[in-house]
């Protein structure tokens, strides 16, 4: 399972562009699942890094979290609003899997509320999804060309330039 350390040790110009487009979106991302029926869905999704882990919680008993529990393949992509890309984009790929540790979840809701003051201390998660990434790309668009930089994990970042 690649850590969230261990990504950006190998991925360093993708995990920047990660944060910075996360953290400019009050964590705000777009995930990318698959429906029983084959089709992609996109959800709303404010994933938190905790603990080294990428994590994926949210309401109990939504279609999304469905979605992973019978597939657990997801491409999150940082949201935006800007259509020129200005400021990047980044997308993650990866499976991930339910972490069913109580005293992890219990330090989870404690950051929570103590960052957000949401307080999901004591609470039953329904699901606490751990991504292991197994990919991830950004586009930065720059004066005359875009950057797309590509990794995969112990093969580092290449940048594919397009004119």
């Amino acid at each position: 399972m690649t850590t969230w350390s261990q990504f950006t040790e190998e991925a360093p110009r993708i995990a920047a562009v990660f944060t910075r487009r996360h953290r400019a979106t009050r964590n705000l991302c777009m995930l990318g699942t698959l429906r029983s029926d084959g089709f992609p869905r996109i959800s709303p999704v404010e994933p938190i890094i905790f603990e080294d882990m990428l994590t994926i919680v949210g309401m109990p008993n939504t279609t999304k979290f469905k979605d992973l529990e019978r597939d657990p393949r997801f491409c999150l992509h940082t949201a935006t609003v800007d259509t020129q890309v200005g400021d990047g984009d980044a997308k993650l790929f990866g499976t991930v899997t339910d972490l069913h540790d109580k005293q992890v979840h219990a330090r989870f809701a404690q950051k929570l509320f103590d960052d957000s003051g949401l307080d999901l201390r004591g609470q039953e998660f329904d699901h606490f999804f751990i991504a292991d990434l197994t990919g991830a790309s950004t586009v930065e668009v720059a004066d005359n060309h875009m950057d797309v930089t590509i990794w995969k994990p112990t093969q580092g970042e290449r940048v594919v330039r397009k004119h």
